[in-house]
């Protein structure tokens, strides 16, 4: 794309997710992510009933009347968004690419944070670190994060979600928001130790970016060529062999379960966001289950 044609599909992606935002994504962004700490706010005379291990002894026993202190919840959160950009996600037989897709969810998440003035950092993937931005507020910054999402060419084509979540816990030295996305389709084996580590320390939310050919093939009379996009290895495929389309499906199904027993130690429900489908559904639900499991 053209310098034009980036900016135009930057401003779509603002115009479109500022609306969604202001009326559904602000309340529920704020109901399920919590301040993740506390700050000082006062000392007051203790009341019958408060806490006596919020108690202040000094001030107690300079004026000989017991005083406590009062703390606040700190508001203000850290959101990196970690983007997969390898070979895999220039792929799309809906009306998108996977990469596109990917922008359009970080940029929900982003434009959610900005409403709630919390900080929005980027980290772009391939088998390397391919681009780093540190946290920041602003819509300036937030807007810089979106084309850097629509538009950057990475070096590499191949996968390394490990060394993703390798770095985030190496430049992240506090508690945050960690939205991971990918199509992950790599082994689980080859992150499982990481990820654990990762879900550990920080709130991670895996968003599962696919497209309907990944796990189901049409079934006509037709051949065609292919092209790994990540190993660039080609090969011819007949639509219509149904053990291609079984075998599909059973590493589909078999990816499923591993994620699935990845995430469910750690209470982690991943987004699957689908190419063919309207991707602000299943994060409208997201937000709606977190909020519920809150309030309980």
């Amino acid at each position: 794309m053209d310098t034009a044609e980036i900016l135009k599909k930057v401003r779509q992606i603002e115009i479109q997710t500022d609306r969604l935002v202001s009326e559904t994504f602000a309340g529920e962004y704020l109901s399920t992510f919590k301040g993740q700490g506390i700050e000082f706010a006062e000392v007051r005379e203790y009341i019958p009933g408060d806490d006596v291990r919020s108690i202040d002894w000094n001030v107690t026993a300079r004026t000989g009347i017991p005083y406590i202190k009062k703390f606040n919840e700190t508001r203000e959160l850290t959101v990196m968004i970690a983007c997969d950009v390898s070979g895999s996600q220039q792929f799309g037989s809906a009306d998108k690419f996977k990469q596109q897709a990917a922008a359009e969810l970080a940029a929900l998440f982003a434009f959610s944070a900005l409403q709630n003035s919390d900080k929005v950092g980027l980290l772009l993937f391939s088998d390397q670190v391919e681009l780093y931005v540190p946290p920041k507020k602003g819509k300036r910054h937030i807007l810089r994060l979106i084309r850097e999402l629509v538009a950057f060419e990475p070096k590499q084509t191949k996968t390394n979600i490990a060394l993703c979540l390798e770095t985030l816990l190496k430049v992240l030295k506090h508690q945050g928001i960690v939205v991971l996305i990918s199509d992950f389709v790599a082994p689980v084996s080859q992150f499982e130790r990481p990820y654990k580590l990762a879900a550990k320390k920080f709130d991670l939310i895996p968003i599962k970016v696919q497209d309907p050919l990944e796990y189901k093939l049409p079934r006509i009379p037709v051949c065609v060529g292919t092209v790994d996009p990540e190993t660039g290895e080609t090969d011819e495929l007949c639509l219509s062999d149904e053990e291609l389309n079984k075998s599909l499906q059973e590493y589909a199904q078999k990816q499923h379960k591993a994620l699935h027993a990845l995430f469910t130690p750690f209470k982690i429900e991943p987004i699957v966001a689908d190419t063919a489908k309207p991707l602000a559904d299943p994060v409208i639900a997201f937000f709606k289950r977190r909020a519920k499991k809150i309030r309980k």
